[in-house]
């Protein structure tokens, strides 16, 4: 008997899960039937395909081949399906995306709501992290990733500029002092963030004459791995904080916290949409990557104008 598209469609359902239960939540089955298909497609196939533990399921060598190979049919399928369901180009179905918590809750949404209006059948899923997910592993049709890229089986695209900004609130600099050269940062309180290894290290950019960043190792008082609390912190007067302008640009125009050192510029960094190279085709991440680079560019909405 051939394969059926169910019991695949559940078998890489539990392997972007993590679990038969998720599995089951995101077709809208009962467990029992994922459970039914994903031994049905072991028994037509042969070979055991999943590592069942009583807290998790994972893939064994040759089920992650066959999800490697399998992921790809899938989307090939509901691209070929799309197509000719809308040659008008209406957009249908449900795409997947991973973003950072703090991009996420102060833009994403707003950034997405006119596509998701002028196409009443697409689908948006989107999970919020601040840390970095497995897009493949994990059957996100798209991220959206703030800083350097290091993973080249994706495809990526750049959505903008990252400038960050050094600023403290005024009621600590009054209390502290403002520091007059990058040597006295070690000096002061600091608020780093959790999920970088050198997330206590800010770098700048090379003073006049050179050619290599200048890196400084802070003490960091409080640590936190998201932004707006880190946001939050630096508004209550705990420490300086290096942040993405897009995160402290409304604290700067109301006052809350002002530059530190704006002679001094940091590293800035870059926000890009990445997506695996299965759904290059595809007309739902095409669309999103389009409204999101239409929205940013040339000035992403938060851009403080000057920067120094």
């Amino acid at each position: 008997m051939p394969l059926r598209l169910d019991d695949i469609a559940a078998f890489t359902a539990v392997i972007e899960t993590g679990s038969v239960s998720a599995a089951a939540r995101r077709l809208g089955v009962a467990k029992s039937v994922v459970s039914k298909r994903v031994a049905e497609l072991e028994r037509e196939l042969g070979a055991t395909l999943l590592k069942r533990t009583p807290r998790s399921v994972v893939p064994n060598e040759r089920g992650r081949t066959f999800y490697d190979r399998a992921r790809a049919i899938l989307a090939a399928l509901d691209e070929a399906t799309t197509a000719v369901q809308d040659p008008d180009g209406e957009l249908r179905g449900l795409l997947r995306i991973a973003a950072p918590m703090t991009f996420g809750t102060m833009y994403l949404g707003g950034l997405l709501w006119p596509l998701l209006r002028s196409h009443p059948a697409l689908e948006v899923a989107i999970d919020l992290d601040d840390r970095v997910v497995d897009l493949l592993g994990s059957g996100y049709d798209l991220g959206i990733r703030i800083g350097p890229l290091a993973d080249s089986s994706l495809i990526g695209r750049k959505l903008a500029d990252m400038p960050r900004v050094l600023c403290a609130s005024p009621a600590y600099l009054e209390r502290a002092g403002s520091p007059a050269s990058l040597d006295e940062l070690p000096r002061h309180d600091c608020i780093g963030y959790a999920h970088l290894a050198a997330g206590q290290v800010w770098s700048f950019q090379p003073a006049r004459g050179s050619t290599e960043p200048r890196s400084v190792r802070v003490q960091s008082r409080f640590v936190a791995n998201n932004g707006e609390l880190m946001r939050g912190a630096a508004i209550a007067g705990l420490g300086l904080v290096l942040l993405p302008e897009f995160i402290v640009a409304q604290a700067l125009r109301d006052g809350e916290l002002v530059r530190v050192l704006p002679g001094c510029r940091p590293l800035p960094s870059a926000m890009h949409a990445l997506y695996p190279r299965d759904r290059q085709g595809s007309p739902r991440v095409r669309a999103v990557v389009e409204q999101l680079l239409a929205a940013l560019r040339p000035r992403p909405p938060w851009e403080l104008g000057e920067r120094r």
